[in-house]
């Protein structure tokens, strides 16, 4: 397995250390060639790592995982633990009633079969973190921040700014090893050609209501399939969901969620853009832009350990609201343009849904590509790329 330094500190970091001082085991989990392996092993150095992709290694723990599992008793790196999630089971034995903090960092990349061994063995003795790529500040890091025009087609994977690797050729890779092998482990593929279409199908509706019926005509296979897919990409955490927001739920008008990728790259490279002219050009400019920037506020709230609960909103008349934010009791609205010069227009989103007259609610906030920051009738704007942590800044308390 591939492995090599980052040369910056991942923002989790401080919430990994803290989390490995409260549990015996921490699990970190994400998309695959997030940095969960090169996180772990920089964060703890002096621990012995294993990976069970290592065909010895898993041959070894599948025989005997007791046994296994003494020679660890210290602790160690379990990377890629969804290869084997019953060692889970063998695990809970060495840390119940353990007062050793940190001895097991577990990395894994599929969501659904770690999630029911945790569920089932180790619950309560495991903190779980999540970790997507490389976030606005992370990139930073390594210099001034790109256009986001020239990072909707880049991406944010470190390996990509670690390296310097084409992009084209990077999410090329990506596609066929990764999302292929996993789509392949999870669900009976039987035509990988319609899959892939299916794919850029998805790309295409990015930053749309997910419509099923429309994906399984157009692709050619099964509602229920499209489903599976769907429910497999987000358990390899490829895309994410971004559901609709309403006080009361029986009376949601839209009842499908959005669809997002947790990386842009991907759907840039499925649509042909690969350069910032064509970015800038390309008719889901706007959704590409809202992607990259609701993927930053989502990893901004994962890098510090907690689990976001955002929404988009729209009424009965289409008016829409991109981003509602829900932390600490309260709601904070949040409009997302690619645009560069503000226009009045931008905030009648936003307005509507204050004339809402809904409880606990912040002031709005439109977040733009220009160079300004300032505010109107209480609506802060200014542009996401300029600000570190946007989790921290969006639900800040007004005043």
């Amino acid at each position: 397995m591939r492995y090599s330094l980052f040369m910056i500190t991942r923002d989790i970091t401080g919430e990994l250390m803290q989390s490995a001082r409260e549990y015996p085991a921490v699990t970190i989990l994400g998309p695959r060639q997030s940095g969960k392996t090169t996180l772990a092993r920089m964060t703890f150095p002096e621990i012995p790592y294993l990976s069970l992709e290592d065909l010895d290694v898993r041959a070894s723990a599948d025989a005997d995982p007791r046994g296994f599992l003494n020679q660890v008793e210290a602790g160690c790196i379990l990377d890629e633990i969804q290869r084997l999630p019953m060692l889970l089971s063998y695990l809970q034995g060495m840390v119940d009633g353990s007062k050793g903090k940190g001895r097991f960092i577990l990395t894994g990349s599929h969501q659904p079969q770690l999630h029911e061994a945790i569920s089932q063995s180790l619950a309560g003795r495991t903190a779980v973190l999540t970790l997507w790529p490389f976030s606005f500040s992370e990139i930073r890091q390594y210099g001034p921040l790109p256009d986001p025009f020239d990072l909707i087609p880049r991406g944010c994977y470190p390996r990509l700014h670690e390296e310097g690797l084409d992009a084209r050729r990077f999410y090329n890779g990506y596609l066929q090893t990764y999302i292929e092998r996993d789509v392949r482990a999870l669900t009976q593929l039987r035509d990988l050609s319609q899959f892939q279409k299916f794919l850029t199908l998805l790309a295409g509706r990015v930053g749309q209501v997910v419509n099923r019926a429309s994906l399984s005509n157009d692709t050619g296979v099964s509602s229920t399939t499209i489903a599976n897919w769907l429910s497999v990409m987000k358990a390899s955490y490829v895309v994410f969901d971004l559901p609709p927001y309403h006080e009361n739920v029986q009376k949601r008008v839209i009842k499908s969620p959005k669809v997002f990728f947790t990386d842009v790259g991907l759907p840039a490279f499925l649509l042909g853009i690969h350069t910032k002219e064509q970015a800038f050009r390309d008719p889901l400019r706007g959704n590409l832009y809202e992607n990259l920037v609701i993927s930053d506020i989502i990893k901004s709230a994962l890098n510090r350990g907690i689990r976001p609960e955002v929404y988009f909103y729209r009424d009965s008349h289409g008016n829409e609201v991109d981003l509602i934010i829900k932390e600490g009791g309260r709601l904070t609205p949040v409009e997302i343009k690619s645009s560069e010069t503000f226009s009045p227009g931008f905030l009648k989103g936003l307005n509507r849904f204050g004339d809402l007259r809904i409880d606990r609610v912040n002031p709005g906030v439109l977040l733009y590509n220009g160079d300004q920051q300032f505010n109107v009738h209480g609506i802060r704007i200014f542009n996401p790329l300029s600000v570190d942590n946007l989790w921290e800044t969006l639900t800040a308390s007004p005043g």
